[in-house]
């Protein structure tokens, strides 16, 4: 385990500074470890505090998770909500800025492995799954749902099923993150993310595209 930062005696950091050491010591050893088996002795260690510190920053476990989640997946969020709300262009353009850029501010981060630590420790710990789920999971689906329902009120895609075809749009980037965490260090076929993501947004957004209006051929007069 490495430590996300270069260590410093404490009294060379300001103090303001130490809840981000902490909420970067807890991220790098949540994904590694595993919720269950992060200590918060650890964290201080590899955030240069004592434990007393990080209490006063932090009242547990469940907490300090919960702080993790909020400043490291929820502002994504918010950063796809917003481009949502002030994007003037096509649908099908919207879908890949929205899902890229997701790939490169969260997939390409430490913070991918967090979906995968919930899918394998919720039933042990029901708080933070039901945590996760009202802070990103709804909102993260409203997210893209709002992006079907601007594009087929747009006349751009076809009607469809919205929440059904949410769920079916998020389900295989979750895939990709789980890969990533799981069985992606051992796979010597070394599955591309991008190339994945182009993929899989090429075959949706062909699949979702309203059909072109049919116009019908203008026929000379006189002739019958």
């Amino acid at each position: 385990m490495s430590c996300p930062f270069d260590p410093k005696p404490r009294w060379e950091r300001r103090k303001d500074a130490r809840p981000q050491e902490v909420l970067a010591a807890a991220l790098d050893l949540f994904v590694e470890r595993g919720f269950a088996s992060t200590r918060l002795e650890d964290v201080a260690r590899c955030a240069g505090v004592s434990k007393g510190t990080l209490y006063l920053y932090f009242a547990s476990k469940e907490e300090l998770f919960k702080a993790v989640v909020r400043a490291s997946i929820v502002p994504i969020i918010g950063e796809a909500e917003d481009t949502i709300a002030h994007f003037d262009g096509p649908s099908d353009q919207l879908m890949r800025t929205v899902i890229m850029g997701w790939w490169q501010r969260s997939g390409e981060c430490k913070t991918s492995g967090i979906p995968k630590l919930i899918m394998a420790e919720a039933g042990n710990f029901p708080d933070i799954a039901s945590f996760y789920k009202d802070e990103v999971i709804n909102r993260g689906s409203r997210m893209i749902a709002s992006m079907l329902e601007r594009a087929i009120a747009r006349g751009e895609f076809r009607p469809v099923n919205v929440a059904a075809m949410t769920q079916v749009l998020i389900a295989p980037m979750l895939m990709l993150m789980t890969w990533k965490h799981s069985v992606g260090p051992c796979d010597h076929a070394d599955l591309d993310p991008h190339t994945f993501l182009a993929t899989f947004l090429d075959m949706a957004l062909h699949g979702l595209s309203a059909p072109a209006a049919v116009v019908p051929a203008v026929v000379p007069a006189g002739i019958p």
